[in-house]
């Protein structure tokens, strides 16, 4: 198998770099939350945040990783422990991950009604990704869009760059059903190949997890939101292919050869 008939592909860290929007999103829900004055975040705040962006699993996370930084917490500590500290910045602080997580919903539905367009042009498309699309679909490959970002927002990002997917292949948060589920409904409907392309490893290992999914192709997103150690587990991993971003924009016969 050479190509996929129907070319499943995470938005957030595979099409889409949305790094602006978040860090910008997080210190908005940071300032509410922590009742923080300051009218800019502090300098080199930001740099620090975009290597870290791997580390948050739910979007609640990001204003905490903020705290930590803001802290004192060291950034390589962040990147290779979050996991563990997370418990503990949240005793610190009181606060639960429902409240966090209204607060991150709350700025960007206010940012959104008060400024969508701004909003969206927080969010760059990754160099060759958009071609990549268009050739896809010109050789009669079918896109899916399967992401935690909701479909509707989705569907405008692609539609400024010329790409228009109707809404059966565009699955969002709206669908509220984990990837491999969303994957399993795409299988069940037909025995088209289907090749799944995922920047988060966490989100590959649960596919690969499920029995009947097993022919599906798995590939990472090496210049997605993942870290050093994800990429190294990924490569050892047999069913599991590291795609290069030059590996993505170009033919579907070099997607599973081994990134250098």
């Amino acid at each position: 198998m050479t190509s996929p008939q129907i070319l499943a592909l995470d938005f957030d860290g595979v099409l889409c770099d949305g790094l602006l929007e978040y860090f910008e999103t997080a210190w908005r829900a940071y300032c509410q939350v922590f009742e923080e004055t300051l009218p800019n975040p502090p300098a080199g705040l930001a740099d620090r945040f975009y290597p870290l962006r791997p580390v948050v699993e739910s979007g609640w996370e990001m204003p905490l990783v903020l705290r930590a930084l803001l802290g004192g917490i060291a950034d390589e500590a962040i990147l290779t422990h979050w996991s563990g500290m997370v418990p503990a910045l949240l005793a610190e602080t009181g606060l639960q991950p429902g409240q966090l997580g209204e607060a991150v919903d709350r700025v960007r539905d206010r940012w959104i009604q008060a400024d969508l367009t701004g909003w969206l042009g927080l969010h760059r498309f990754y160099p060759g990704v958009i071609d990549r699309l268009h050739q896809a679909t010109a050789a009669g490959v079918t896109p899916v869009i399967i992401s935690t970002k909701e479909g509707r927002f989705i569907q405008q990002l692609l539609h400024r760059q010329g790409i228009t997917l109707g809404p059966e292949q565009i699955l969002g948060k709206e669908v509220q059903r984990p990837k491999y589920e969303t994957l399993r409904q795409l299988s069940q409907a037909g025995s088209a190949p289907i090749w799944f392309v995922e920047d988060r490893l966490q989100a590959l290992q649960g596919v690969r997890r499920q029995a009947d999914l097993g022919d599906i192709q798995l590939f990472l997103a090496e210049w997605g939101y993942n870290t050093p150690g994800d990429r190294s587990l990924a490569r050892q991993t047999p069913t599991f292919h590291s795609l290069s971003l030059d590996q993505f924009a170009g033919p579907f016969r070099g997607w599973l050869t081994t990134v250098p």
